[in-house]
């Protein structure tokens, strides 16, 4: 059972919640032509299923890491104290797809080992430094993830 929100989680939720529908907003108002980086990170959207309900599920993210053979992402949620939906959903089930210039393709998630993490988190951080202030804002080991095509 989960406590009551704390104002630091409050503030990440609207944050989080912001910067999903806002992105979402832009690609429908600009037909899919919204920028395909942001903040210096490739845009893109990430389909899984739901742990509970076993629909899909869509959200719009940002990689601080891309490839053709790796993308990564970071489940911030702005700092907030509780890992993102998206990330309980491929913890669950880790055969996602993701959708990059209107292509989806399939992947494979899984978290970073923590021997992973250390040496991507420099990387992250000089990609986007905000992941920096979100792991500092919470005592919520932010899980990086590594998808690779399936």
């Amino acid at each position: 059972m989960m406590g009551p929100m704390t104002l630091s989680d409050t503030v990440a939720e609207i944050g989080a919640w912001g910067l999903e529908n806002g992105h979402r907003a832009l690609l429908a108002l600009t037909g899919g032509r919204f920028p395909k980086r942001l903040l210096g990170m490739q845009t893109l959207e990430l389909h899984t299923i739901g742990r509970t309900s076993g629909q899909r599920r869509n959200t719009m993210l940002t990689a601080p890491l891309y490839s053709k053979d790796r993308v990564v992402v970071v489940a911030s949620k702005g700092g907030h104290s509780d890992h993102p939906d998206w990330y309980k959903n491929l913890t669950a089930n880790p055969d996602v797809e993701i959708t990059v210039d209107d292509v989806t393709t399939p992947w494979t998630a899984r978290p970073a080992t923590p021997e992973e993490k250390a040496a991507l988190w420099p990387q992250i951080v000089k990609t986007y430094s905000g992941y920096d202030g979100y792991q500092k804002r919470t005592d919520r080991d932010i899980p990086v993830v590594i998808c690779t095509p399936r």
